[in-house]
């Protein structure tokens, strides 16, 4: 009987030291989450580490930041969002929909015309000028903040009107990603984060556009009302700040 009761109080007292050593493994939630699409590869990198270093949990969906913008105002579960822009949470900022301080500019993006075919882009524009292809892949530019820089990109190169007859929309930059991958467009403007690692472009060929022919591609991200008293919202949101995830942006292309 004694030693029972000494093998079930030295259990008790195994159990509370390692819950002060690691607080999280007694308290750890789910954090709902929504991201723009061209920050899908980065943020699943980081969300292993962080479910590993943390042991809260991460459900997150991937789209273009307009439409999620749509969703979250419908009532859409999210309780943090990654933006592909800094208007959208401002805005949703302003409408007091936001835990007030979370705002935060997590990665600038840059824009990058991409083609899957080797030696098809030389690193400079002049295939656009030369208009010599069918199709021209764009997210759509009303809902993709990359689709809107890419527009912005033309107009500013003069060959919008001229290429537009070439374009073939994809509804966010993931699918304006896949009409090049797939040869259904010979090139387009993708987000350099889905075609660079660690220094280099993946495969294919590009033209990484240079940053006078649109405005700062400024991505910030927001704890959302609903994500305010969850305490895994913050830890991701920290965690985004940190060392690690850090590491990880900057790997991608993305600027800090």
């Amino acid at each position: 009987m004694l030693s029972c009761r000494f093998h079930k109080s030295f259990l008790l007292a195994a159990i509370l030291s390692a819950s002060a050593m690691f607080p999280w493994q007694a308290q750890a939630e789910e954090v709902q989450v929504a991201s723009a699409a061209n920050f899908t590869a980065p943020l699943k990198a980081i969300i292993v580490e962080f479910e590993k270093d943390t042991g809260h949990k991460v459900t997150a969906s991937f789209g273009a930041t307009g439409a999620l913008y749509t969703q979250i105002k419908n009532g859409a579960p999210f309780e943090v969002f990654f933006s592909a822009d800094d208007t959208t949470p401002i805005k949703l900022e302003k409408e007091g929909a936001i835990a007030p301080g979370s705002r935060f500019t997590y990665a600038i993006g840059t824009l990058v015309l991409w083609s899957a075919q080797e030696g098809y882009l030389d690193g400079k524009e002049e295939v656009l000028k030369k208009g010599d292809f069918q199709h021209l892949s764009i997210a759509n530019p009303k809902t993709a903040p990359y689709g809107a820089a890419a527009i912005e990109a033309l107009t500013r190169l003069g060959l919008l009107e001229t290429l537009r007859p070439k374009f073939v929309q994809g509804e966010n930059i993931t699918q304006a990603y896949q009409f090049i991958s797939t040869g259904n467009a010979e090139l387009g403007f993708v987000a350099l984060s889905q075609v660079y690692k660690d220094g280099k472009i993946t495969g294919g060929s590009a033209w990484i556009v240079p940053g006078d022919l649109y405005e700062p591609i400024r991505q910030d991200a927001v704890i959302l009302g609903k994500g305010g008293g969850n305490p895994a919202a913050s830890a991701l949101v920290d965690y985004l700040k940190g060392p690690k995830a850090a590491a990880v942006i900057k790997s991608y292309g993305y600027g800090l």
